[in-house]
């Protein structure tokens, strides 16, 4: 799911940047929110009656999240790729996972273990390789603009969004959960929406237009937002946080399919430390000591959990 999650976003960078000529940031954030609205309800409705009363209980927790995820770190990013480019979108983006578990251990005082540590830390040095093409003077030579400090005011509100998912109600379902604060992040963004009209933002429905919007409502936020919602339940977000770093492997390999670009040995270098690390913050090793033998010295059994 998490790996799912990644990809879908992936796409929604590489759209939203080669859209945003076409379509401007607060519409695109509104029409994804507001279709995924619709494409929710007729599976939401019957959760959301049931759940009624658990929603009302954690209501302020629901509109916390609906406002930073929803409102916030998607319309931010929006905003962001008007003045970056994807490749330094996605590699401030690469900071969530730091900021997860720093926010983690402030907040819960959920401490990372070494091999969670060793695993952030590779997989944040294969997306630096892979964003500085394996050369340490590209990396050093980039400039960031006001772009990039959206985008990483962005990457805070996701981290924390991410976080709080532990103070999520067990009974309330999935799709009730989500639904709520898709409600939620649409109604904030009425006003910011209505104001782009009034400035006359408006965009040509042509169909390059409506399939971006189909994309970004369907994979980019319903099945994204579920499957990475319910994968923090099972897994929690320091674990989660590390398949972040999958997003510019994800982009490299989109560019490669749709926009000819090659395939260079920087990217298959950047990509296996960031699965190494992605591995290694996930499971868990335990070393297990027999002497089976006597005199034999002692064999090591790993296992993986």
């Amino acid at each position: 799911m998490l790996i799912l999650s990644a990809f879908f976003w992936s796409g929604n960078f590489v759209l939203s940047r080669g859209m945003h000529t076409e379509i401007a940031p607060i519409s695109l954030s509104f029409w994804r929110w507001a279709v995924a609205l619709l494409i929710l309800l007729p599976f939401a409705l019957k959760p959301l009656k049931q759940d009624r009363q658990i929603i009302q209980k954690n209501l302020k927790f629901i509109i916390f999240q609906g406002i930073i995820s929803i409102t916030g770190f998607n319309t931010l990013i929006y905003i962001a790729l008007q003045s970056t480019t994807a490749i330094n979108a996605s590699l401030v983006n690469s900071a969530i996972p730091v900021m997860i578990a720093v926010i983690s251990q402030a907040v819960y005082r959920e401490r990372l273990t070494g091999f969670q540590s060793m695993g952030i830390l590779l997989s944040l040095f294969g997306v630096l390789y892979l964003m500085s093409k394996g050369n340490l003077d590209i990396l050093l030579a980039m400039e960031f603009n006001r772009g990039d400090i959206v985008v990483l005011f962005a990457t805070l509100l996701w981290a924390t969004y991410s976080v709080n998912l532990k103070k999520a109600p067990r009974e309330l379902h999935q799709i009730s959960y989500l639904a709520s604060i898709n409600i939620v992040g649409v109604l904030a963004l009425v006003p910011f929406f209505l104001h782009d009209i009034a400035l006359g933002k408006t965009f040509p429905i042509t169909l390059p237009n409506v399939m971006t919007i189909g994309y970004v409502a369907l994979f980019a936020s319903v099945l994204a937002f579920l499957f990475w919602n319910g994968a923090i339940k099972k897994l929690g977000a320091n674990k989660a946080g590390p398949f972040i770093h999958l997003m510019p492997v994800f982009s490299t390999i989109l560019a490669v399919l749709f926009l000819d670009e090659k395939l260079m040995h920087y990217h298959l270098t950047g990509i296996i430390f960031v699965f190494a690390g992605i591995f290694i913050t996930s499971f868990k090793f335990s070393m297990v000591f027999r002497n089976n033998v006597a005199g034999a010295g002692s064999p090591i059994k790993g296992q993986v959990k």
